[in-house]
Parts: C-alpha cells; sequence; structure tokens
C-alpha cells in the first residue's frame, strides 16, 4: 500500500492478484481518508475478479445503453414508444457507436443548446431529455458497464411556467377547423374523457367496451385503473375507426403503421391557425374539468 500526494490531490498505488493499479482517491483530505478510498478500490476490484460484478467496459458504444434502456423501459414505462423516439432523437446526435465514456458534461450542454435553437424546444422538453440519457447512463452503471454518469453534473434549466387556461366554445369551434383530420378525432377524444395525450395515443380498442360504452385504463399515471363513459359521439367515432383498422391501437399513423409517437407540432399548427395563444394539448383535460364544474354550479 503506497499512498502519494501530488498538486494537494492524493494517489494510491497497489497491486491485486498480479494486477497493478493507480488511482486518484477523489475526495481524500488526508493520508487516513486516502487509504480507505483506496481498501474501497480494492473490495471493488475483488469482486470484479471473482466474478461477483461484472468488469466495466473500456470502450463501450453507445447504443448498447440504448439496449439496455430500451428494455428497461418498455418493462416499466407507460409512455415506451414516446421515450424509444426520444433515444432515436438522442443517437442521432451523439452517434450509436459514440463511445459513452468519451462523452463528457460539456458534450451534455452541447447537446442542450442543440435540442434549444435545432429543434426549438422548450425547457421542460429539453429537461425530459436529459432524464431519459441520464437514466441510460445509470443503467449502465447498474449493470457494470460504466462507472460515471456526466448527465448527473449537468444542470437541468428551469421549466417555464405556464398558466392553466381552458378551451372557450368559439375558440374551440375555430381549432376544430384548423385541425387536420387526423388530429379531430385525438382532440374530440380529449374532450370528451379528459384523458392524457400519452392515455389517447396508446389507446387500445381492447380498452374500448362496446357493450357497456365506457373505456377501461389500466395503466395511468396514478398507477389505479378508471373507467370513462364513452359519449355517442365518441361512440360514432370509434365505429368508424375500428371498422377501417386491423391494428390493436386506436390511432394509427398510416405512415409508419404504429401509434403517433408526437403529435405536438401538428397540434401547435393547427393552433396558431385558429389564433389561440398560451394553449397546450394538456390544457384540453383542463378545460373539461373546467366544464364539468360549471355545469355542477348552474
Amino acid at each position: 500500500m503506497t499512498i502519494s500526494k501530488r498538486n494537494g490531490k492524493y494517489y494510491c498505488r497497489f497491486q491485486l492478484n498480479g494486477e497493478r493499479h493507480h488511482k486518484l482517491c477523489a475526495g481524500a483530505t488526508s493520508i487516513k481518508e486516502a487509504e480507505k478510498i483506496e481498501n474501497a478500490f480494492k473490495y471493488k476490484l475483488q469482486q470484479i475478479q471473482n466474478g461477483v460484478i461484472p468488469k466495466e467496459e473500456k470502450n463501450l458504444p453507445l447504443y448498447k445503453l440504448k439496449q439496455i434502456y430500451l428494455a428497461y423501459s418498455e418493462t416499466n414505462n407507460r409512455n415506451f414508444e414516446h421515450n424509444k423516439y426520444s433515444v432515436n432523437i438522442i443517437m442521432g446526435y451523439f452517434g450509436e457507436n459514440r463511445i459513452a465514456q468519451d462523452i463528457l458534461p460539456k458534450h451534455i450542454e452541447a447537446f442542450k443548446e442543440w435540442l434549444r435553437t435545432e429543434r426549438n424546444l422548450k425547457n421542460a422538453s429539453i429537461n425530459r431529455y436529459l432524464e431519459i440519457l441520464s437514466k441510460m447512463f445509470n443503467l449502465g452503471i447498474d449493470n457494470g458497464n460504466l462507472s460515471t454518469n456526466p448527465v448527473s453534473k449537468v444542470k437541468k434549466l428551469q421549466e417555464d411556467n405556464h398558466k392553466i387556461r381552458f378551451l372557450t366554445v368559439e375558440e374551440e369551434a375555430r381549432l376544430y377547423k384548423a385541425l387536420p383530420e387526423f388530429l379531430k378525432p385525438i382532440v374530440t377524444v380529449a374532450l370528451h374523457t379528459g384523458m392524457r395525450r400519452g392515455e389517447i395515443l396508446n389507446l387500445k380498442w381492447s380498452n374500448i367496451d362496446f357493450d357497456y360504452g365506457f373505456i377501461e385504463l389500466l395503466q395511468t399515471k396514478s398507477g389505479k385503473a378508471r373507467k370513462i363513459p364513452i359519449s355517442e359521439k365518441l361512440m360514432e367515432i370509434f365505429n368508424n375507426l375500428h371498422v377501417n383498422t386491423s391494428s390493436e391501437y386506436v390511432f394509427i399513423n398510416p405512415e409508419t403503421g404504429l401509434p403517433y409517437v408526437d403529435i405536438k407540432k401538428s397540434f401547435n399548427k393547427a393552433r396558431e391557425a385558429a389564433g389561440i395563444k398560451n394553449f397546450r394539448f394538456h390544457d384540453l383535460r383542463h378545460t373539461v374539468a373546467t366544464r364539468l364544474v360549471e355545469k355542477k354550479l348552474l
């Protein structure tokens, strides 16, 4: 065991089972603390040598973290399709063969700026990308493929405060005139049920009970299943869509044959064309709640 100090930092040098190691004792302020860190290094190396934990890969390509994350997301996240879309954006920026260990906090900062300037995303959306990228690195650490997460050293952006508002009847009429045809039934479901965007885009025919007239959501944000009555207008829409599809999902992108992943751009374009300001898709949910309260007060 040899502890040395250079430029105010402590280093340890030792040999374990024929392997020589020279490491920085990060955070140590005394020889005693450096010795504790050295013992922790030795313990971890013994665990690796004995096969208890896997050995960190020296040159881990980013696509391996992608595979680990997608396997995790498919099992644990309700919005898997959207997460997959976000991961593809991340891969497109960094490159699937980029070595994960070479990605530094400064590269994450550059990615944040690219999302803001090139993709015109707001702070909240940029933070969601950072959360996914951070989870990818953390899963790599959990699986023994990596030792550090560069995203953990990058500050999240302050998210924009949005004043909650609802759609007036007059605004609703203007919005429907501006909406592309594929979005009209999606917006109608939102206004008739108060369902979240992800719940609507991932809605399956198996969730719809045509006999008793309700939608049953088993996977919700609150974790509690709920049943939602289907109005006559919605029943008509569902019947028409059901006749013309063989997919298990209600709303299918004809270009991909898969559920829509991102409708934000199309919705915002229609909203702007309708002259409606400071309104998000999620505010359709607030609109439903507001109208229900108004009916009770009448």
